[in-house]
């Protein structure tokens, strides 16, 4: 009998401690994802302006841009927890000729995405430059552009704010050259200034 109600006395006192001792819950959640090894589709607007003296018309663009940037094609990481990326670039070009004797430019073209991204994954500078070619639909006009084919370069300097797990937004600075790269004579060319808006997705 003495040895039964020691067993039992045991077992309700071991029942009693594990009871007061909860178990430590295991997060099964996984880590976030770095940003930049994701893909990403860019949605940009922009004002251009003249600044250079190839032409004398005071040439005024409105761009649409799409473009895809892939996953981080190689970078390293800062002692600060921050970290650069380097991605593909590839854009397709809608311009509105604001002021100039022409109408429209469509095109493309590609470039490098250089991202310097903070520990936080919330905030990042970027900058680029490339170049591609399009038709613009050249008028015959003195100053104007010599043919329809058309070579462009640009360069770009902005910030990127995240919104949420999927959406953020970009704004920045962009430079842009469109020529015939000398087939024509005159080649006047433009050289524009100005910004660019838009919003990124990530998938």
């Amino acid at each position: 009998m003495n040895i039964q109600l020691t067993l039992a006395a045991f077992a309700a006192m071991t029942a009693s401690c594990i009871a007061g001792t909860p178990v430590a819950a295991v997060d099964t959640t996984p880590a976030p994802q770095p940003i930049y090894r994701s893909n990403a589709l860019d949605f940009e607007v922009g004002g251009l302006w003249e600044i250079g003296s190839n032409t004398p018309l005071k040439y005024r663009l409105v761009p649409t841009q799409l473009s895809w940037r892939s996953e981080r094609m190689f970078g390293f990481d800062l002692g600060d927890g921050s970290t650069i990326s380097v991605r593909n670039k590839l854009t397709a070009i809608g311009t509105w000729v604001e002021s100039g004797p022409e109408h429209h430019y469509f095109g493309f073209s590609a470039s490098p995405s250089v991202e310097w991204w903070n520990k936080a994954q919330t905030f990042s500078i970027y900058a680029g430059a490339g170049g591609g070619c399009g038709a613009i639909d050249s008028q015959g006009v003195p100053g104007g552009q010599g043919q329809d084919f058309t070579l462009n370069w640009f360069a770009q300097l902005g910030v990127q704010q995240v919104l949420t797990d999927t959406v953020s937004l970009r704004v920045g600075a962009m430079f842009q050259h469109m020529s015939n790269g000398g087939a024509t004579n005159p080649n006047p060319g433009i050289d524009a200034l100005g910004f660019t808006v838009g919003c990124s997705w990530r998938f």
